[in-house]
Formats: C-alpha cells, sequence, structure tokens
C-alpha cells in the first residue's frame, strides 16, 4: 500500500510512496522474495495505471489457475496481457467507511514507463498490449535478450543481470488477483516455493470507521510473509510518535502513531518491530491458517478503536455492495464493464456527505516526466453531474437525490460565488499548491495539492447540472422549496455572464475565448429551464430563457460553426477542432446524424484521430492551455466517439472501437484518464469517473438505450 489518505480522499496522506519513496509512508505485506521487496525506487514504473480508489475489473476470475508474475497480470477472457506493476489502492467504501485511498504497489518497476494503480479494497495497475504480455523489465529485458541470444548465458560485465534474472525466477508469483464478486473486496492469489496464500483487503462498510483490513491465509505448505509500516503523515514529511499499547481485557498488543489531530493504530497477531523510524517483520502462515491485520485512523484526542471483528467485517462488507449491485439488472454486450464502472462511479462517492470526487489520486502524470499533472481529489460540479446521469439511466435514483442535497449545500449563497469544483463537504478553500518533497511518479513533477481550476470561469457546468437535474424530474424526483429555486438562481447567473468568455470543459489556463461546448452548454442549460416550466409546471421564465436559448442557437451555429470546413469548431471563428463537440448531439442541439455532425466528426478523425484509433482532446501543439505540449488520448473521448458512432448508424465501428477500448482497463476493470497507445500504459489520475461515465455512455448507445435528449 502506497497511497492512503485517511479519513477522507482529500485529506493529507498517511501513505505517499506512490508519489516518492517508502520513505513517504507505505504498508508493505506480501511473500518473502516476491518483486514488492525488490530495492528499485517506488516511482519509476512500467506500464501504468494510475492510482486511485474506487473500484475494479470484471468479475470473472482472470485465467484462474495460470501462474502470472505481479508483472504480467492477464486480463480479461481474450487473454489480453497486461504489464506489470500493480498498484492497488482502497477505495473509500461509498457504503460507509472514510473516503481513504490505499495503494499496493509493486516496487520491482521498470526504469523507463510509469504505471499506476487503483483504489478501494485495492485497484491496480497495469496497461495491456493485446495478445502479449509486456516484460517487466522493459529496456532491461530486451538488453538481455539480445546480449544473451547467442550462447544463452552471461559473460562477464553480464554476471550481476545474470544473477538478477535468477532471483527473479525464483521468486513468489501472483497466480491471480480479482475482487470477490461484485465488491470491492480485493484477494491476492500468491504461490512461492514453499507454499501458496492469499491476502485479502478491505475497507469496512457499516460504522463508517476509517479503516483498512488486510487478511493473510495459508492455502497449502508454509509461506513466509514480510511486512513493513511506515506512516507518515501530512504528505510524507510528519513522523509520528509510536509507542505500543496493550488491551487491558484482551492483553493484546497494538501500535499507535500519533501526529497532532491524527492517529493510527495497527491491530494485528503478528505486528512488525520498530527500527530506524519504520516497524519491519516477518512471520509464517500454514495451510488453513489466517492472520489478519486492521489499520485504523482516529482523532488524536480520542480513545483508541479496538480490532474490528474481521468475520463480521468482511460478511457485511461483501453483504453492502451485493445488495448495491443486485438493483443493475442485465445489459447486453459489455455488461461487466458497465457494472463495474458504475460500482467504480459509487466507490468514489463519499458516503456521508455525497459529493463524488473525479479521482481519488493527484499528481498522477498525463504526460510522463512533465508537468501535466493535477489533483482531482475534489467535487466538480460537471463530473459529479455526469456522473449522476449515467448512474440515474441505470436505476441509481436515490444517488441522485443524495448529490442534489449535496448540491444544494455546497451552492448555497450568493450565486455569484459559484464555483466549479468544491471539497467532499463543499467547501470552497482549494488553493492549488506544490509540494517539493516528492519526487513525483516517475519524476514527474510537480506534485500538486488543491487546484488552480478551483477560480476558473466554465460556462458549461451550469449546463450539465441543468441537464442531470431534469432528468431527475423525469424519473420522478420532486423539486421542492430549495432545489428549483436555486436552479433558476443558476439561470440568472448565466444571464448575468452570457457575454462572457471562459476557459473551456479542459480548463484552458491561457486565455479565455468562446469555446464552442460551453455555449451549446449554456443552450442546454436555458432549454431545460423551459421545459421545467413547460412539461413540470413548474413557476419561471420560460418566455425570456426561451427567447436566450433561440439567441444561442443562432450565434453557434454563426459562429460556431466553420461552413468553409463544414464542421463545428474549437472557439468561435477558428478552424481548430475538439473532442468536447462530440458532447453536441448527447444534450439535444441537433442529431447525431445531422449533416453538421457528421461533418464534424469527419473532420475529427482527420485532426484529432491518432493512429491507434483514439481520439486526442485537442492539439496541445496549439499553446491554447498555457502548457507545454504533450498528452495522451484521452479516455472519455474515445467513448464520445463510440457513442456517436453507435447513434449515427456506425454500429461496427462503435464496437470495434469499444472493443479496443475496454481492452485497455487493468485486470481489475479500472481505468485511468488517458491511454498512452505507444508504450501500453495508462496515464493520469486512476481510476477516473469522466472515463467510467463515459464507458456506460457509450455501452448505452451500442445497446440501443434511448437517449432522453432526443
Amino acid at each position: 500500500m502506497d497511497w492512503l489518505c485517511f479519513p477522507r480522499f482529500d485529506s493529507d496522506s498517511t501513505f505517499g510512496a506512490l508519489l516518492g519513496t517508502p520513505e513517504h509512508g507505505r504498508w508493505l505485506l506480501a511473500p518473502d522474495g516476491s518483486h514488492e521487496q525488490t530495492g528499485v525506487p517506488l516511482g519509476t514504473g512500467p506500464a501504468g495505471e494510475a492510482a486511485g480508489e474506487g473500484a475494479g475489473p470484471a468479475e470473472s476470475a482472470r485465467d484462474a489457475g495460470k501462474e502470472i508474475a505481479p508483472d504480467t497480470a492477464a486480463s480479461g477472457a481474450d487473454a489480453k496481457a497486461r504489464d506489470r506493476d500493480e498498484i492497488t489502492e482502497g477505495k473509500a467504501d461509498a457504503g460507509g467507511t472514510a473516503t481513504a485511498k490505499v495503494a499496493d504497489q509493486n516496487q520491482n518497476r521498470d526504469l523507463k514507463v510509469a504505471g499506476r494503480g487503483t483504489t478501494t479494497e485495492a485497484a491496480h495497475r497495469g496497461g495491456e498490449v493485446r495478445g502479449q504480455a509486456k516484460d517487466p523489465r522493459g529496456d532491461l529485458a530486451e538488453r538481455e535478450e539480445s546480449v544473451h541470444a547467442e550462447e544463452g548465458k552471461p559473460t562477464g560485465a553480464d554476471e550481476e543481470d545474470e544473477a538478477e534474472r535468477k532471483k527473479r525466477a525464483g521468486a513468489a508469483v501472483v497466480v491471480e488477483r480479482s475482487y470477490i464478486d461484485s465488491s470491492f473486496v480485493l484477494r491476492t492469489h500468491w504461490k512461492t516455493d514453499t507454499g501458496e496464500a492469499t491476502i485479502t483487503e478491505f475497507m469496512p462498510v457499516g460504522d463508517r470507521r476509517a479503516s483498512l483490513v488486510r487478511r493473510v491465509e495459508g492455502i497449502s505448505g508454509t509461506v513466509t510473509i514480510t511486512q513493513e509500516v511506515v506512516v507518515r503523515f501530512g504528505y510524507g514529511v510528519v513522523v509520528p510518535w509510536v509507542n505500543r499499547v496493550r488491551n487491558a481485557d484482551t492483553d493484546e498488543e497494538s501500535i499507535v502513531g500519533i501526529a497532532g489531530p491524527d492517529a493510527v493504530v495497527l491491530h494485528g497477531s503478528n505486528l512488525p518491530t520498530a527500527k530506524e523510524r519504520r516497524h519491519r517483520g516477518q512471520f509464517e502462515v500454514k495451510a488453513g491458517e489466517t492472520v489478519d491485520f486492521e489499520l485504523c485512523w482516529f482523532p488524536s484526542h480520542r480513545e483508541v478503536p479496538d480490532m474490528i471483528d474481521v468475520d463480521k467485517a468482511l460478511d457485511e462488507t461483501l453483504k453492502y455492495w451485493r445488495d448495491w449491485c443486485s438493483r443493475f439488472p442485465p445489459q447486453g454486450e459489455y455488461h461487466e464493464m458497465v457494472k463495474r464502472s458504475l460500482l467504480v462511479l459509487r466507490a468514489l462517492t463519499h458516503e456521508t456527505t455525497g459529493g463524488i470526487v473525479a479521482a481519488p489520486t493527484t499528481s498522477l502524470p498525463e504526460h510522463f516526466g512533465g508537468e501535466r499533472n493535477w489533483d482531482y481529489r475534489y467535487v466538480w460540479l460537471r463530473d459529479a453531474a455526469l456522473t449522476l446521469e449515467s448512474m440515474m439511466t441505470h436505476g441509481y435514483e436515490t444517488e441522485a437525490l443524495e448529490w442534489r442535497n449535496w448540491l444544494l449545500r455546497a451552492v448555497a449563497g450568493d450565486p455569484e460565488d459559484l464555483q466549479i469544483m468544491y471539497g467532499l463537504a463543499g467547501e470552497r478553500h482549494l488553493a492549488e499548491r506544490e509540494l517539493d518533497q516528492f519526487p513525483g511518479y516517475a519524476d514527474s513533477k510537480p506534485v500538486r495539492i488543491g487546484n488552480g481550476a478551483v477560480g476558473q470561469y466554465q460556462a458549461d457546468v451550469i449546463g450539465e447540472v441543468m441537464v442531470v437535474l431534469e432528468k431527475l424530474r423525469n424519473m420522478g424526483g420532486k423539486e421542492d422549496h430549495f432545489s428549483w429555486p436555486l436552479q433558476k438562481a443558476l439561470l440568472h447567473y448565466i444571464e448575468k455572464h452570457f457575454d462572457s468568455k471562459d476557459h473551456g470543459i479542459w480548463e484552458m489556463r491561457g486565455e479565455k475565448k468562446y469555446f464552442t461546448h460551453s455555449r451549446v452548454m449554456m443552450w442546454a442549460a436555458f432549454d431545460r429551464g423551459v421545459r421545467g416550466v413547460r412539461d413540470h409546471g413548474l413557476d419561471g421564465e420560460a418566455e425570456h430563457w426561451g427567447k436566450l436559448r433561440d439567441e444561442l442557437r443562432d450565434e453557434i451555429m454563426e459562429q460556431g460553426f466553420n461552413k468553409e470546413i463544414n464542421s463545428f469548431v474549437q472557439t468561435y471563428g477558428s478552424t481548430e477542432v475538439d473532442a468536447s463537440l462530440l458532447v453536441i448531439p448527447q444534450v439535444g442541439f441537433v442529431k447525431y446524424d445531422d449533416d453538421v455532425m457528421l461533418g464534424t466528426v469527419a473532420r475529427l478523425e482527420q485532426e484529432l484521430v491518432e493512429e491507434a484509433g483514439l481520439i486526442l482532446r485537442y492539439r496541445t501543439e496549439a499553446g491554447m492551455d498555457g502548457l507545454e505540449p504533450g498528452e495522451h488520448p484521452f479516455l472519455a473521448c474515445s467513448f464520445w466517439l463510440v457513442e456517436q458512432y453507435a447513434r449515427s448508424g456506425r454500429i461496427e465501428d462503435a464496437r470495434e472501437l469499444m472493443d479496443q477500448l475496454v481492452g485497455y482497463a487493468n485486470e481489475l476493470g479500472l481505468m485511468a484518464e488517458e491511454y498512452d497507445p505507444v508504450n501500453k500504459r495508462m496515464a493520469g489520475n486512476y481510476p477516473q469517473a469522466f472515463s467510467h461515465l463515459a464507458l456506460i455512455r457509450a455501452a448505452d448507445a451500442i445497446n440501443g438505450h434511448a437517449q432522453e435528449a432526443l
């Protein structure tokens, strides 16, 4: 576990090795001699996936019974192989525990490529390549093969490499890693030369305690387990005061670490011992034996909590997720990926407040070694609204009501103070700053917390909010004395800023412009206001809103559509295109098969679709975003393209691209923000709500689900 934030997603990290080294905090628990215990520095990993919280992949066992080295965990029925170096992150149980994040990462990573993980009861990493497994050693492996090709053995300078190769050959391997059923309870099956064991990890639901449980079970023979715990509060810089305490009733010892307001306790029967500001130890587990541990956060002024009843907590946690998933009916094609994506979205939701984070991680790079590293552990109104729209489509109206209540609390007050994003409980002060103590994942600097976009004006946001709240009305949700007045206030706000330029959906850090997508979403906001009065009998200025809506339509078709290139454009008067233009038919501005939309798709395919078939958000070389150029295809945009293909009659193109995209998920079914098709790895924060909600929409389009906007 090398990424854990207690007690919320946006809390300071307790384990921060994901962005630095073991000295920034981690909890190692793995068989002796496994790749996790090698000395390769954290943050130099291979294939990539981002670390995050939340959900996992397909429920079916991945190549059960087949030995898979930790670096190549298999990923899917078609034997798509994955790069190694899996990060496991615990995720705040939507069902009721603290929104904490935990990452469990193999440390024996490539020195070339960076990876990423997942969370919630353990999320993993592993970019995949169809039909072939990438050697975890990357360039090192290629070097070894070329050196030893003729004689099959090393000479002189190669002895060290050969010794390492032999050492790896006898190392513990992961036979299987998967979530148990439709849950976020992660189980990893290890095999060593002396036996087999499983490690089960989960964050319990029910009593809202912020804790992580890890259970080691012997399967056969005898397995030696190594444990190392390094607790560092305050993003890796605060070393706690650690001591052992004894429970007077049970006479059992626990390890307690305290620093300021924060405290953690490690319960268990085989506790490690202190050495050089960390705790290390080993124990053996034989067939039929079970060893449990619980790491629990608590406010330092409170009493140390007793150890949880692990059997009961495991049963209740499994039941919670199974019950939640039971509301999800069969969906046709891509059923398992849609189900897992819905679970991810639920797991990104803070149970107490209802806030939905965009991702549970910060600063996992979009461009490895670059500066595009952002903190996504907050609630963007846009992302949360789109998340709820996807969930409502599949029958989860209760969650939508919870989020609406969160929204009412967060934006209460003067509409002029509206922000595009908030903290999990509606906090407003999210100033961005850089943490110099971290070298960054794969040397990607800076590591940031907070987000500078909090002060931006993004004109599209209210449109997304109005669209999802209308959908809630259409599904039977009742407006109350607060909810509809708030929506009217939001419409007044965008009317007041009718002529204002904005930073756009991609949060450009350059100058503000008239983004076509933003203007379309303003159109959608006024349109939903009109429909609220017309279709639901609500009070409001329907005629006035209708005039503003129609004025926007004329303006968009005049300035946002370039007749010379037969395409909508990124900004008024330009010839650049942007993948956000694929959203235009999703809100009903035009039909998917309208000539203007088909022309736009052709232009997007020409300008932004790369050789691998994935679409970029926009050309970073244009310099509009104020950053150095360079990023990988944004997965959500490619899923939007799938939706466009499916709803405009190109169903085979839709299926082909969809199959390719779902193949990029790691063995747990988790997806990051972006994918690097050249190096076969995910990039950006992880797991990413935007990617999973777009996957759901794409599958719905292929399966023929009606789109309400049309």
